[in-house]
């Protein structure tokens, strides 16, 4: 395996705790019993951050953050003063480029202005509302704490607060709901103009409390009218779809998606959060973090508890799938010289597939890019499958 060139560099930062765990979420997540332990979790997460730093000597050669994106649980559970804190430490740590994008996701129930106006002095420049559907009745069966003058009034303070951008968090195919009221949820999210809608289908995940007490939801039928329409209204609005649930006015994607679908790398600190990191000796690693927070705290300046849960090599097998999965949810064409790059892979290890779904018309492919067409879109899974390593255990 060749060298590789790592790409652009974010951070990923979970906060565990929301109010309470929602009945299709499936994220780590716990809801809050006592009062957070905001300034030990703080503490914590720089001090995994440093962790990190050393393990992978990124002092070294010092690769300036593209992007932090906080999620969670509901980050916005923590103080304006705790998020200042955390953000002031990590840029003692690592350099920001500057034009840096910061997001943290926030649940319009958790909102005020003044909260609101604290996290932007504190340098997030988008936040991302986690509104989910404006109609009350869906609301409360989706388990979420805010009402619908709670979801507008959030939109509305995002526009004063002077952020680069916001988000709002919108699904349809929710539990009895018609297309028309899903087309009536998406005009309200437009009509309060973000500059960037997340608007994707409710999935029925495991070990949620919708997977083992399924709740009626819409036919296919309904749902792909709900989608064609509500494609249509986006579009109509100014909305470019850049990835499969991402829409946003023209230069307001989320920088911190697209490095991700890129496959580029990022630094996981907190509970449970996902790493990637690229080293320009062709390695490719992923980690993960302790994912209970009693575990995660429990290292917290403990010589032997480490913060790393596990971290595996991304073999050069592999490298093509996992490069594909990330790219082909972009609309954008993909350079090829991304490829080789951020693999560190030649051509050679994909010709035959790339011929096999040019022929099948999945792919298009000009001297310098591929592009997936739109059956390729609609055989996503078969076209991917198509770039798994072959398992070697044969009968």
């Amino acid at each position: 395996m060749s060298q590789l060139t790592p790409p652009a560099l974010s951070l990923y930062v979970h906060i565990p705790w929301c109010v309470q765990k929602c009945p299709y979420c499936d994220f780590n997540s716990h809801a809050l019993k006592a009062e957070i332990p905001e300034q030990q979790y703080i503490a914590a997460l720089l001090e995994d951050l440093d962790s990190d730093i050393e393990r992978y000597q990124l002092k070294a050669n010092p690769r300036p953050l593209h992007s932090i994106f906080i999620g969670g649980g509901t980050p916005s559970l923590i103080s304006a003063e705790g998020i200042a804190d955390l953000l002031k430490g990590i840029e003692q740590r690592i350099p920001f480029k500057s034009e840096i994008e910061i997001t943290m996701e926030a649940n319009p129930g958790t909102i005020e202005a003044e909260r609101f106006a604290g996290y932007r002095k504190a340098g997030v420049t988008r936040i991302s509302i986690g509104v989910q559907s404006f109609e009350q009745s869906k609301l409360e069966r989706l388990g979420r704490i805010h009402g619908q003058n709670e979801a507008v009034n959030a939109a509305k303070l995002a526009h004063q607060i002077g952020l680069n951008s916001f988000n709002l968090d919108l699904m349809h195919g929710l539990p009895d709901q018609s297309v028309e009221q899903a087309l009536a949820d998406l005009d309200k999210a437009i009509e309060l103009n973000p500059p960037h809608l997340s608007w994707y289908q409710l999935t029925i995940e495991p070990n949620t409390m919708f997977y083992y007490k399924p709740p009626a939801l819409p036919d296919d039928d309904d749902l792909w009218d709900i989608f064609e329409l509500g494609h249509q209204k986006l579009a109509a609005a100014g909305y470019v779809q850049y990835e499969i649930s991402g829409y946003s006015k023209p230069g307001y994607q989320c920088q911190h998606n697209l490095n991700y679908w890129r496959f580029g790398d990022y630094l996981g600190i907190g509970c449970g959060s996902h790493g990637k990191l690229s080293f320009a000796d062709g390695r490719i690693i992923r980690t993960t973090k302790v994912k209970h927070p009693k575990g995660y705290l429990a290292a917290y300046q403990n010589m032997v508890k480490p913060y790393l849960d596990s971290e595996t090599n991304v073999a050069a097998e592999d490298r093509p799938f996992e490069f594909f999965m990330n790219r082909f949810r972009l609309m954008e064409a993909c350079p090829k010289q991304d490829f080789l790059d951020t693999t560190g892979l030649g051509f050679d290890a994909i010709k035959p597939t790339i011929d096999w779904a040019k022929e099948m018309g999945y792919l298009s492919e000009s001297a310098t890019h591929w592009q997936i067409t739109e059956k390729g879109k609609l055989f996503l899974n078969d076209l991917l499958e198509a770039f798994m390593a072959e398992d070697e255990d044969e009968d």
